[in-house]
């Protein structure tokens, strides 16, 4: 099977297209791999010394075995795919798409912090994520399509 790696942005509907496919999706937190589990093996709020090479080694060990890895858009992330030369997909909104998104973490239930977060950092991550078109082993996707079903639908249309 050829695996495709879908670095997305978070509300893309990773998780929502993963409960739809759960035969042929990894939907790879990088949660998991990036903190410190305590003796019960939840996450601490230590960084693990071992993240992102941890998460890199469980993506390499899935390849293979699903037709998608949906993987984290953070930049170590995805710095860590290109420095592994592993090709990957980057799916995140539109620009303009700000308000739609802040409204669907909140709608998902997000918490205020992490939606804070994403609101004072949205153009700076676009501006960071559009940069990523200079670079070979990542193909972009500006999401302009409703979600990430809709997108990966449409580029496997495209494939053929």
């Amino acid at each position: 099977m050829r695996t495709k790696i879908i670095s997305a942005f978070p509300g893309t509907g990773k998780s929502y297209y993963h409960k739809l496919h759960p035969d042929t999706t990894l939907d790879s937190d990088s949660s998991n791999f990036s903190w410190v589990k305590d003796e019960n093996g939840n996450n601490t709020k230590e960084r693990n010394p071992n993240f992102p090479e941890n998460y890199i080694e469980h993506i390499k060990a899935n390849i293979g075995k699903y037709e998608y890895i949906f993987v984290s858009s953070h930049k170590e992330v995805r710095e860590a795919l290109l420095d592994n030369c592993l090709f990957f997909f980057l799916v995140y909104p539109d620009r303009g798409r700000k308000e739609e998104f802040i409204q669907r973490y909140k709608d998902r239930g997000n918490n205020e912090s992490f939606i804070q977060l994403v609101e004072s950092k949205w153009d700076e991550w676009i501006n960071e994520l559009d940069y990523y078109r200079f670079f070979y082993g990542c193909e972009r996707i500006n999401m302009i399509l409703d979600n990430l079903e809709d997108e990966l639908n449409h580029l496997n249309r495209s494939e053929i």
